[in-house]
């Protein structure tokens, strides 16, 4: 292979995944958090990363490193940012391509992430992350509020079937603060994107809620037709 290049400096590319989860029951979104193993920063909290190697793409490398400590495939993903100060990372010259994904809680491998050393922490008690993290899970945050918004993505952070106040609960958990119920109720249903389940959840009261469902092939008919999703 000739190095057509080889005059240039070498520099590092790497990926770190921000990687939000929640649990139908809980009233906060989460990030997944590392004690992170070596130099530098060792023993600091940090989000999950590592370095593309020569055979794959950024895209692949994301999805590696998720499979990796969570154990699944197919999840959510969007790639974020590139940062790309020179002095960002104390360890070398290294550009970092930022994702984000969603997962379900209650679906991901827990001996992987023990493992790892990896935990899940609420948003409100994030602690003081290594290098531009913190601004990473910062811009993450935004996108998804914006998506969130106008993609039916929050879906992605919920079980199959679910509840109108357990999706109340994790709309107010991705733009931490509350809605109307009667309102965000009527706004969910009205848009037709919800099968309702004759099963009801009676473990937070003895009356019980029915149990939804989305609805992705009315969803893509309708987004045909140039449907708007707006929530």
């Amino acid at each position: 292979m000739v190095e057509y290049y080889s005059k240039h400096p070498r520099i590092l590319v790497a990926v770190d995944s921000i990687i939000f989860g929640f649990n139908e029951n809980d009233y906060e979104l989460k990030v997944l958090l590392l004690k992170r193993k070596f130099e530098p920063a060792r023993g600091r909290w940090s989000l999950m990363g590592g370095f593309v190697n020569p055979n794959e793409s950024l895209d692949s490398a994301a999805q590696r490193i998720v499979e990796t400590l969570t154990g699944l495939e197919d999840v959510y993903m969007e790639q974020l940012y590139s940062f790309g100060e020179p002095d960002r990372d104390p360890g070398g010259r290294i550009i970092s391509v930022s994702y984000v994904s969603l997962i379900k809680i209650n679906e991901y491998d827990r001996e992987l992430v023990k493992k790892h050393g990896a935990y899940w922490i609420p948003l409100s008690e994030i602690p003081e992350l290594i290098f531009d993290h913190s601004e990473m899970v910062t811009k993450a945050l935004r996108k998804l509020r914006i998506r969130a918004r106008t993609q039916p993505i929050g879906f992605e952070l919920l079980p199959e079937k679910f509840t109108i106040p357990q999706l109340q609960r994790l709309y107010e958990a991705i733009y931490q603060k509350p809605f109307d119920k009667r309102n965000f109720r009527r706004k969910v249903l009205a848009m037709g994107l919800l099968d309702k389940l004759e099963e009801k959840e009676k473990e937070t009261s003895k009356k019980g809620a029915f149990y939804y469902k989305f609805n992705t092939e009315k969803y893509e008919e309708l987004l045909q037709r140039g449907f708007n999703f707006e929530l």
